[in-house]
């Protein structure tokens, strides 16, 4: 089985949080999540398109970004990584995850790599089906710029057939504290359509 696929399989799709949403409004913005394969990196990964909007502004998609799943150096402990890159130009590929030729193009000139900003993936086989928990290094640190800011990130996540939890927080780099994001916990995102 080649896990660098099996994990794309289980990360692609669209996805929403509407039980969660609706269970607890207050915390639980109800979301809605794209991600769609891309043809870069295909030589030894494979690269995902990621990008969410609140299901009430879906025409105001954001966290426009790129995942390249590969195999760790060090298979060991953590089979798999992945890496994050962000767009030179985001509003390029906005709603391309409801509209994917805007993707067709898509070349690696156009993006850069996230330094600090990668996953190891741990893998786990169960009776249940496959799951995988992504987790940052612990010495990782990710920022990057936006509207001349620097922003910083806690990124993570889980993915088994069908579920997606998302582990991502907003932090302020000059106090770590958590600003947006799953601050309570998982967003709980279920699979809606197959990519």
């Amino acid at each position: 089985m080649n896990l660098v696929s099996t994990l794309a399989r289980d990360l692609c799709g669209e996805f929403d949080n509407r039980e969660q949403a609706i269970a607890d409004p207050i915390w639980f913005v109800h979301l809605r999540a794209w991600h769609r394969p891309v043809n870069l990196f295909t030589n030894d990964s494979c690269t995902v398109f990621a990008e969410q909007a609140n299901v009430l502004q879906l025409d105001q998609a954001y966290r426009q970004r790129l995942l390249r799943i590969r195999s760790a150096d060090d298979r060991a402990k953590f089979p798999l990584n992945v890496q994050y890159y962000s767009f030179k130009n985001p509003a390029a590929f906005r709603g391309a995850g409801q509209n994917p030729d805007r993707l067709g193009n898509l070349t690696e000139d156009q993006i850069e790599l996230l330094p600090g900003c990668i996953l190891q993936v741990t893998y786990e086989q169960s009776l249940q089906g496959d799951r995988f928990h992504a987790s940052p290094p612990a010495d990782a640190r990710c920022c990057f710029s936006y509207q001349g800011e620097t922003r910083q990130v806690s990124l993570g996540f889980e993915v088994s057939p069908g579920k997606f939890f998302s582990h991502d927080k907003g932090i302020d780099p000059n106090t770590g504290k958590a600003l947006w994001g799953a601050i309570l916990g998982a967003y709980e995102f279920t699979k809606r359509k197959d990519y």
